[in-house]
């Protein structure tokens, strides 16, 4: 039941790199097609960029800025190669901010993850993602059609009736949000509906808990496994089993190109350092390049035991968006990282507010090869603290190490009792 996709999945990790990057120039050529991406990459030679490091260099566009970039340019910011009228639906989300879907097959490649959870062609799937303005009810219509699997397009909302389906249908599957199938699961014991053909769950959209997948597990639902994705770039990582065990991580899917990045900065990190999640999506309608998610992440070493040799994540570790404000003045990420910059001897920064709200202080720890020797340096990154906060801070210095490997670039410990 667990085999394989397809044979991209089982490749050797370098060939896979090395295909990736040589594809790597003509997706940036095509991006440049549209008027958007022909801005943001305006000195960039596609020819260039065909390594890591090479895609590193590129300027990062962030997924908090697409309202402003579509307000300028709508309806997509000057980001999509194929005109509007040649797509085949546009979502809104709030803001608003305007996703497409083109009109290729499986679109936001959701086929790998409903066939790595066990399903397989004529397998009847309840769809509770959200079909009204999002496109999450969409992205799995599109993989179960590739993988020839009929749909009840449930939606969200209406938990008599969705209980109903189940019991008169008998979908093997769910699709949705993993607290919306416990919803499901206790309204179908309140009636005394029969749901047990649900033995399978692909769940995403929001956290699952270890204590919801076992109580899941307990109420008959087999095999619980979670997708991460976005409306911007579709399906981006998922779960996988190994006969029915959940394996450790979640698997990239094989279209794109994936970074982790210290907050603030392009930088990406070391493998198994969390940072947030940058993608690099090889989509012919909506290109995208070095795409912020303003997600966290790490990447989590070695293969998975399902036999998928991609790289894996240790799922969705929290927002990278740390911006916070002190003493009515906002602080971003960016501003640690230019105070960094500004100072060679700092490996790594850490602004930490303390105090209570209205008596805050800010102290910026710094990571160093040799304390003593930076202490004559102490004064003068005080000043750059001023500089670029327009606040005032101290330095603490600490050994190279010394701070913690969870991406945070400002840890706001003030009391708000």
């Amino acid at each position: 039941m667990n085999t394989l996709y397809d044979a991209l999945e089982s490749r050797d990790p370098s060939v896979r790199e090395k295909d990736r990057f040589a594809a790597l120039p003509a997706l940036i050529a095509r991006a440049k097609q549209a008027s958007g991406w022909a801005t943001i990459l305006k000195d960039v030679n596609p020819q260039d960029i065909t390594s890591r490091a090479a895609l590193a260099q590129l300027p990062i566009t962030r997924k908090s800025a697409l309202k402003d970039l579509q307000q300028a340019a709508p309806p997509f910011g000057g980001l999509t190669v194929t005109p509007a009228d040649k797509l085949s639906r546009i979502f809104m989300s709030p803001g608003p901010i305007f996703d497409p879907e083109g009109r290729g097959e499986d679109w936001w490649r959701y086929a790998r993850p409903l066939h790595a959870l066990g399903l397989r062609g004529g397998d009847l799937i309840q769809n509770c993602f959200a079909y009204h303005f999002t496109p999450a009810g969409l992205m799995v219509e599109g993989g179960a059609k590739a993988l020839g699997c009929p749909v009840i397009p449930a939606g969200i909302g209406q938990t008599e009736m969705q209980v109903q389906a189940m019991g008169l249908l008998r979908p093997k599957a769910y699709v949705g949000t993993p607290s919306f199938l416990k919803i499901i699961i206790e309204k179908a014991l309140e009636m005394g509906e029969d749901i047990s053909s649900v033995r399978y769950a692909l769940v995403g959209a929001e956290a699952l808990p270890p204590s919801l997948r076992t109580w899941l597990n307990g109420h008959g639902v087999r095999h619980v496994l979670q997708t991460y994705g976005s409306a911007d770039i579709g399906n981006i990582a998922y779960e996988t089993l190994t006969g029915d065990e959940v394996n450790p991580g979640m698997v990239l899917d094989e279209t794109l190109v994936l970074e982790i990045v210290r907050p603030g900065t392009g930088e990406p990190v070391a493998d198994g350092d969390v940072g947030e999640v940058v993608i690099t999506s090889f989509n012919p309608d909506y290109p995208l390049i070095r795409f912020a998610t303003g997600d966290m992440s790490a990447v989590l070493l070695g293969s998975s035991p399902c036999g998928r040799t991609n790289t894996r994540i240790k799922g969705w570790m929290g927002r990278a968006d740390q911006t916070t404000k002190v003493r009515a003045m906002f602080v971003h990420p960016s501003q640690v990282a230019d105070i960094a910059r500004r100072h060679p001897a700092i490996l790594k920064a850490r602004l930490v507010i303390t105090g209570e709200m209205g008596n805050d202080e800010m102290t910026l720890h710094c990571e160093v090869a040799d304390v003593a020797a930076v202490q004559s340096q102490a004064a003068a990154i005080v000043t750059s603290i001023r500089d670029v906060t327009k606040l005032r801070g101290e330095v603490k210095l600490v050994a190279q190490g010394s701070l913690p490997e969870d991406g945070k670039v400002i840890d706001d410990a003030r009391s708000y009792a």
